[in-house]
């Protein structure tokens, strides 16, 4: 196992890393263990009572937070005629059709954070699944990424909208903010995120649901929040 830095390890020393906290008490800890000369992003990491493996135990959906993850998503808009000029209009950072196939099969062209595309499109764009789905990016009905109101789907991604989705491993991994929005601002956050994860809870799930919580920031440690709390 690799051996962690002298800043990393003098940050945990800040707290007791078996125990578990309260969402505020550990969003303040959060903030209080980021060492990076940077504006680093707060994650977090969300154990799930479900089996992945099962199509009815899946978990996946987008929620808006109310303060945004701190960063403006790049968007790439598959749609034609009026609807690639609505998309235009709502502030899409890259908009077309068929033209940007061989550019991101053959140029390996990623710089956009988000796709979407209106049902029409999904043809074309499905002949790129094996290229975006691994990386997250395939526009999904369930993310409101497949959808024909574009205009819609922009500004709520552009407000800080998130997508979550389960792992192989049944863990959900999410951004929620910056260290620099404070604990008010990431606790508002934290909330919007663990309500939408509740309600989107499969009825096949048995058992706890919320295994375990953890946040952290990009390059500190991990601070665990007591699944009962929230």
């Amino acid at each position: 196992m690799p051996k962690k830095g002298k800043k990393y390890r003098e940050k945990l020393t800040l707290f007791d890393k078996m125990a578990q906290y309260e969402p505020a008490e550990a969003l303040d800890l959060v903030q209080k263990t980021s060492f990076a000369k940077f504006d680093e992003t707060v994650e977090c990491h969300i154990r799930l009572g479900v089996d992945s493996r099962h199509a009815d135990q899946q978990v996946r959906g987008a929620v808006v937070l109310p303060h945004g993850t701190g960063k403006t998503a790049r968007i790439l808009v598959f749609a034609k005629g009026d609807k690639a000029k609505e998309a235009e209009e709502a502030g899409a950072d890259f908009v077309g059709a068929e033209e940007f196939i061989p550019r991101i099969q053959n140029d390996g062209w990623f710089d956009y954070d988000v796709v979407v595309a209106t049902p029409d499109m999904m043809g074309v764009v499905g002949r790129l699944g094996k290229i975006l789905g691994p990386k997250g990016l395939m526009p999904n009905p369930k993310s409101g990424t497949v959808t024909a109101d574009v205009a819609k789907a922009i500004a709520d991604i552009k407000a800080g909208k998130v997508e979550y989705r389960l792992d192989k491993t049944n863990i959900i991994h999410v951004p929620m903010g910056k260290v620099s929005f404070g604990t008010e601002k990431l606790s508002e956050n934290f909330q919007t995120l663990i309500q939408a994860i509740i309600k989107a809870k499969p009825s096949a799930a048995k058992g706890t649901y919320l295994r375990s919580i953890t946040v952290c920031s990009s390059m500190g440690p991990g601070v665990k929040i007591n699944p009962a709390k929230v």
